[in-house]
């Protein structure tokens, strides 16, 4: 293949995916649209994509919606398991529980953050993103609110953790993904060995964002979102 034949594959491969994360991200980051209906923004994109590839019919259109339907089902009831949840714990005293672990920890606020990067690092090698967004992170984000710690900045770094957890094998949630897409010829191990090269380079983003706060949040504040 000819690098000018691999550019435009690589283009036609690639661009109509960049393409619907600017359509989304742009949508919400300019105000244009709130994140629902970004989301709406980005199922009209994905079907103007399919559609241009021309793949799409009643039967691609079917499977889509019953996936759709499935994971809104298993959210919105993660949901109400959490919350049922949420509240026993709560009433149990857990809150105070997670107060006088933290204060187990030495060192201040820096060493309860890389803790709790390490809890989050290895809830998503076992758990998926629902999970934790509604079971894990409630039990301990308000004490780092009551701490004074930057939300914005510690959403950046859990996000980033979540990311490389979901590459981690044995489980690796997007490992599958990754199996799903690779040809039969590349063995499941074979993915679980390529993916460690990404995995460190994410855990050293981890630690640039860590050092640096500015670098997760002078774009909320440049497009007027935070006040400093």
């Amino acid at each position: 293949m000819s690098r000018g034949a691999l550019w435009i594959r690589l283009l036609k491969g690639v661009a109509p995916a960049l393409l619907l994360v600017l359509a989304v991200l742009g949508s919400i980051i300019g105000g244009i649209a709130a994140p629902t209906e970004a989301a709406a923004i980005g199922a009209l994109g994905s079907l103007l994509i399919v559609a241009a590839s021309r793949r799409l019919n009643l039967k691609v259109l079917r499977e889509t919606a019953l996936d759709t339907m499935t994971t809104s089902a298993m959210i919105f009831f993660v949901i109400m398991t959490a919350q049922a949840f949420s509240l026993a714990f709560r009433g149990l005293g857990g809150e105070r529980l997670i107060q006088d672990l933290f204060a187990l920890i030495p060192g201040g606020t820096t060493t309860d953050i890389l803790f709790f990067m390490g809890v989050l690092f290895l809830a998503g090698i076992l758990l998926e993103w629902a999970e934790i967004s509604y079971i894990v992170l409630p039990l301990f984000l308000p004490y780092f609110v009551a701490q004074g710690v930057d939300m914005v900045w510690l959403a950046a770094l859990i996000c980033i953790m979540m990311q490389t957890s979901f590459l981690t094998p044995p489980v690796g949630w997007s490992l599958f993904f990754f199996r799903r897409v690779a040809p039969a010829v590349v063995q499941t191990r074979e993915i679980h060995r390529g993916v460690w090269p990404f995995i460190w380079m994410q855990l050293g983003a981890v630690v640039i964002v860590l050092i640096f706060p500015a670098i997760a949040t002078w774009l909320p504040t440049a497009i007027g979102w935070m006040n400093r």
